[in-house]
């Protein structure tokens, strides 16, 4: 028999996706993503230069950082900026940059950084997820503002990605968890 979810999803069944592109105005490119419960405000920054180590070698630089405002979870978190960061949002943000660096060639971004903040306004399972999903399509945007902008030759190509958990629930093979089927 099996386990039925709380919103009474199939177990291969993703929650309700909305986006909303855009809704950043001082962002260079914002995407708001809403998985579920789950609300990320993605946005990027052009900044007109690359870190020092890349300086003079012709290519451009995608970053990444990720934070939970206070009250995204059910208990009030510590706001990062005067706790420290904590393990797990480095492991993601790194996580988060790593990805979108695969999507693009940066030889094709000239001496340009790409920094894509993700903060998760509401979390129910899945911030890493769709925190990735957001930047990817913040990103994509960026990219084609840039070319329109004439910053780079042309619309650069990308790999598309996105992110979507799995997990065991009551030894049951599920998608896209939410809060209490991840904890």
């Amino acid at each position: 028999m099996k386990s039925p979810r709380r919103d009474q999803r199939a177990n291969d069944a993703l929650r309700p996706l909305r986006l909303e592109p855009g809704f950043q105005t001082n962002a260079y490119a914002s995407i708001l993503i809403t998985m579920g419960g789950t609300r990320v405000s993605c946005s990027v920054t052009l900044e007109k230069k690359v870190p020092p180590f890349l300086v003079g070698r012709g290519q451009g630089w995608i970053t990444a950082e990720y934070g939970m405002l206070p009250c995204a979870t059910n208990t009030r978190c510590q706001r990062e900026a005067t706790s420290g960061q904590s393990g797990r949002s480095q492991e993601i943000q790194r996580l988060i940059g790593r990805s979108l660096r695969m999507m693009v060639d940066l030889k094709k971004l000239g001496e340009h950084t790409l920094r894509v903040d993700c903060d998760v306004l509401t979390a129910d399972g899945g911030t890493r997820t769709a925190s990735i999903t957001g930047a990817a399509l913040a990103l994509r945007a960026a990219l084609r503002r840039m070319a329109q902008e004439g910053l780079v030759a042309a619309d650069p190509p990308i790999i598309p990605i996105a992110a979507i958990s799995v997990g065991l629930v009551a030894g049951e093979p599920r998608l896209d968890l939410d809060y209490e089927e991840d904890s």
